[in-house]
């Protein structure tokens, strides 16, 4: 199966009915999927902290969101990651590209990628590393620790899951 399709659709299982997205090289394929469900609404954002404000706001008028981003985004995250989601236990849905692991061609991606689960262990935001064949569910799985915790967890897709299309 084809990795965007197959994150796709454990986006559609999981019931998620508003996205924010910021752009990345790897999830590009999944952004027109959203924008052509007539039961999702995609907003497209360019800071990854604004994202959270606004998947927090959809979250509280009853949908269920999703960001979809790059971990380099993490750092530019943090603090309304901390300051609200955490403190006021809004659950969020973090669908990442996992940049500067095993794989990476790009040298400037490696510090930000060997930071990331860290920075996500620190944060106490759980997190998964599905494969291809485990997406979907990994994802479905994601969500409902979120809101059994009530806190945003992460979807780490590293390089080799875009590879194995």
């Amino acid at each position: 199966m084809d990795a965007s399709v197959a994150v796709f659709n454990g986006i559609k299982m999981t019931g998620v009915d508003f996205v924010v997205s910021v752009p990345c090289i790897n999830l590009k394929e999944i952004f027109p999927m959203i924008d052509d469900d007539p039961t999702m609404i995609h907003i497209p954002v360019t800071r990854e902290e604004e994202g959270v404000g606004i998947c927090a706001g959809a979250y509280m008028g009853g949908r269920i969101p999703a960001m979809l981003m790059q971990n380099s985004g993490l750092g530019n995250s943090i603090n309304a990651l901390a300051s609200l989601n955490n403190l006021f236990h809004i659950p969020l849905l973090l669908i990442m590209s996992h940049r500067g692991c095993e794989g990476e061609t790009i040298c400037a991606q490696y510090p930000m990628g060997q930071m990331t689960p860290s920075l996500l262990d620190t944060l106490d935001i759980p997190y998964v590393v599905p494969t291809i064949d485990t997406v979907e569910d990994a994802i479905h799985y994601a969500w409902r620790i979120a809101i059994e915790k009530k806190r945003p967890v992460a979807v780490l897709l590293e390089i080799g899951f875009w590879e194995a299309e």
